[in-house]
């Protein structure tokens, strides 16, 4: 019994001191196998950098666009006219108002005609009983009966009562006030009653489809105009635009300005009113379904232009620079000459500082550039002509 007790103590201590010396070795392997602890900091590995340029790009789409040249003026009516008073009588009656469409030849105003109408039926009873007398006195003539000199002045007399005919009915016209042109009353200045001396002015008169938009195109850009180019008149005040026209073209050049006059008509006034402050486009150019890039790709170096294409490789996308020109260009969409074809993809954001050739990650050009709307505005051709 003494034997066996003997020799499991040493056992024991013996496979204790085994399980302690392997510690070392226990944790060794399992830092260098990675089943548990952690690495050492020297020893951790490095992450690849991905140095891909984050940009968005949109396709090239077909659509219309145009050239304008976009001028402000107010707008102005041809036939303008003021009625005036052709003598010195008092207001009797007021026929119109500010406002009212009238007539050529419409009545708008009397005046006083008392003494006129006396004064014409005194003329027109002189001038009966002279007709009488040189009825007579050529008679008398005819049969020799009576000198030449006499009935020389029997027709004079009947003449000069003639003529004084036409005056008296011309002074009792004058208390009559009409419309000169067709139009609307735009000032009133007299009331009932006013008194009024000769060249008083009563009334103005605008013909509301006689109104143009005048405009000065500088001079080097007057051998893109002709009679009959179409325009767009845009009003602040009203929604939409307005069709309109060249009339005419004025034939010399403002030597201080270096413009020409150019005055627009606006067929059937559409709601335009004179005096009212417009935008005036004048179409230089016009092209239908043609090949059209977003403004917001070009970039500009020095006097060139350029645009970042998006090229793919075996690495993945890359940023391709392409030298173009601009041919037209509207707000948002341009007309561009350069080896580009339907579909192809241009970076327009990100493309700040890119070089030819970099590598390019490519973004939702929604998140890139915001809302739907500036979306919408960089891809679709809208009307908004540059100015």
């Amino acid at each position: 019994m003494k034997l066996a007790h003997t020799f499991r103590i040493p056992a024991a201590q013996a496979l204790a001191a085994v399980i302690l010396l392997s510690l070392p070795l226990v944790a060794g392997c399992a830092f260098d196998s990675g089943v548990a602890g952690e690495p050492p900091a020297s020893e951790a590995v490095t992450p690849v950098v991905d140095d891909a340029i984050p940009v968005a790009a949109l396709p090239l789409f077909r659509g219309r666009i145009e050239s304008v040249l976009r001028f402000s003026t107010n707008l102005e009516a041809e036939n303008r006219v003021d009625v005036l008073a052709e003598a010195e009588r008092h207001v009797t009656d007021l026929l119109v108002e500010e406002g009212d469409s009238v007539r050529a030849g419409q009545t708008m105003l009397l005046l006083e005609d008392e003494a006129q109408r006396t004064a014409l039926k005194r003329v027109e009873s002189q001038l009966e009983r002279s007709r009488l007398e040189y009825e007579r006195q050529r008679r008398l003539f005819e049969q020799e009966l009576i000198s030449e000199q006499a009935y020389n002045q029997a027709r004079y007399d009947l003449e000069q009562l003639e003529l004084a005919l036409e005056d008296a009915e011309r002074e009792l016209g004058y208390a009559t006030v009409t419309a000169p042109i067709s139009g609307v009353v735009t000032e009133r200045l007299i009331n009932v009653g006013d008194h009024v001396e000769t060249h008083t002015k009563l009334f103005e008169i605008v013909d509301f489809d006689s109104i143009v938009a005048r405009v000065f195109v500088p001079e080097r850009q007057l051998a893109g105009l002709f009679v009959g180019q179409p325009a767009r008149v845009l009003a602040q005040s009203l929604a939409g635009s307005r069709d309109a026209a060249i009339e005419r073209i004025s034939p010399v050049v403002d030597p201080q300005s270096g413009t020409v006059k150019v005055t627009l008509g606006i067929p059937g006034n559409q709601g335009l009113l004179p005096g009212m402050y417009v935008e005036v486009d004048l179409v230089a150019a016009a092209l239908e379904d043609t090949l059209l890039a977003p403004k917001r790709a070009l970039v500009y170096d020095q006097e060139q232009v350029f645009v970042f294409r998006v090229a793919q490789d075996d690495d993945g996308p890359r940023a391709e620079r392409l030298l173009v020109r601009i041919l037209i260009e509207s707000e948002d969409v341009v007309h561009l000459e350069g080896d580009l074809a339907d579909g192809e993809r241009l970076i327009v954001a990100g493309q700040a500082g890119l070089k030819d050739g970099a590598r390019i990650r490519l973004l939702d050009p929604r998140e890139a550039l915001g809302s739907g709307a500036e979306l919408g505005a960089a891809s679709t051709p809208t009307y908004q002509p540059a100015s």
